[in-house]
């Protein structure tokens, strides 16, 4: 089955990066997005929302985490309408690091869809991203946790399985494979074997410039989805 998803790329500092680093990473995933018109989002600390969004153009900036909270009580909470309005246009949802209960990631994409937020939510196995899926999110992550960070990627029988499945529960949900991405033949590889889109964390902050590194994943990305389109046609 085809994806009518726009191809995508996630640069995801976790809390590795902050203040005027995360704003020159920021822009540099800018430039990509403005050089290749791939779709980046830019996931920052919440203290840094607002800042990245004055000063950047064209990447989605993306919080690390939402809440299903309604204006009122809630101290120490993530507020949906606060997180918009500081900028942000997109949230992590139930990652590995951050997991939420089933009832509140329900509520959390409901709350996101009625703000205009997109939400990619995280699943780490095929089974989770099956239910996770009937909720609808905007992106489903599929990563197996235990790859997180080791620059292992995950088989090719686990992406095509992924996508396959993920497509006929909802074809209209974006599906991103990211475990162990490192370089821009890994992006390239699960774009051009079926998913809409991949990011990374220690494959861009470890790479000798970064900046670089983002650039080159969003141009394999661009590639890859390219290359897909033109074998889809050919059938």
């Amino acid at each position: 089955m085809k994806s009518a998803i726009s191809p995508f790329l996630v640069v995801n500092p976790k809390s590795y990066l902050y203040g005027a680093e995360a704003l020159a990473l920021a822009q540099a995933a800018d430039a990509a997005a403005k050089k290749t018109g791939l779709k980046i989002y830019f996931t920052c600390p919440f203290s840094d929302i607002r800042y990245i969004r004055a000063h950047t153009e064209s990447i989605i900036v993306t919080a690390q985490a939402m809440e299903s909270l309604k204006p009122g009580r809630g101290m120490g909470h993530l507020l949906p309408e606060a997180i918009r309005d500081a900028g942000a246009r997109a949230t992590f949802l139930n990652h590995a690091e951050n997991p939420m209960t089933v009832a509140e990631l329900s509520k959390t994409i409901l709350r996101a869809r009625g703000l205009g937020i997109e939400t990619i939510a995280c699943a780490d196995s095929l089974a989770e991203g099956t239910a996770i899926a009937a909720f609808r999110p905007d992106i489903l992550l599929c990563e197996p946790t235990d790859l997180i960070g080791t620059g292992k990627t995950a088989d090719d029988d686990y992406t095509v399985s992924i996508v396959a499945k993920i497509r006929s529960v909802d074809p209209a949900i974006g599906i991103m494979i990211a475990s162990g991405i490192t370089t821009a033949d890994d992006v390239y590889r699960v774009v051009r074997l079926g998913a809409d889109g991949s990011g990374a964390t220690s494959g861009i902050l470890n790479a000798p410039d970064p900046g670089k590194r983002i650039e080159e994943m969003a141009e394999a990305i661009v590639r890859a989805a390219a290359d897909r389109a033109s074998a889809d046609n050919a059938l």
